[in-house]
Parts: structure tokens; sequence; C-alpha cells
């Protein structure tokens, strides 16, 4: 389930550099909001406090509630870089998952 949250909060990131509604993207805050938190809140039950701390922040950019503004381009690579987290903390992910079989 946490892999396909990571997937789709990617998803949801990438599809944030086409022209959307505004709907969109504020439904994609609340989604990151809520999803950042679940994976934050999974990471501190297995004590993986310092990628929680990331996901508490990035809910907290996120958060549709008090806007960041910090203009298209920054949002751009914000959601470039957070996509490219995601993504790589999957198959490191599955990696980990490999070699302890």
């Amino acid at each position: 389930m946490i892999t396909t949250l990571k997937i789709l909060l990617a998803v949801l990131l990438l599809t944030c550099l086409a022209e959307m509604p505004y709907g969109y993207y504020q439904f994609v805050r609340f989604a990151g909001l809520v999803g950042f938190a679940v994976l934050a809140y999974d990471l501190f039950q297995t004590e993986e406090k310092r990628m929680a701390i990331v996901y508490v922040c990035l809910a907290l950019l996120f958060q549709p509630f008090i806007k960041v503004a910090l203009g298209r381009t920054i949002w751009n690579i914000v959601d470039v870089v957070v996509t490219i987290l995601l993504l790589l903390t999957v198959f490191i992910g599955r990696k980990r998952a490999r070699v302890s079989d």
C-alpha cells in the first residue's frame, strides 16, 4: 500500500507540470497533505525518524490551508524533486527487500 501511495503521489505531482485547472492543484495539495502524513506516520512506526521528518515537512509544504506562494517555476521544480525522491524510495525499498530475502 505504501508503494502504491508513493507512485500515486509521484504521478499527481508530475501531472502538475501540465496546464491544469486550478481545482486540480488544490486537489494535489490536499492529496499531498494526506499522503505525506500517512507516509510520515508509517515511518514513525518503523523507527525511521529522519525520513519521517522529511515527509512531515512535505505535508506542511503541500497543505492547502495556508498557501505557500513559490511561483509556478519553483513549484514545478519542487514537484520534480519530490517525484524523484518518492520513486527512489520505492526502488530502494524493493532493492532492500530483495537483499534481505
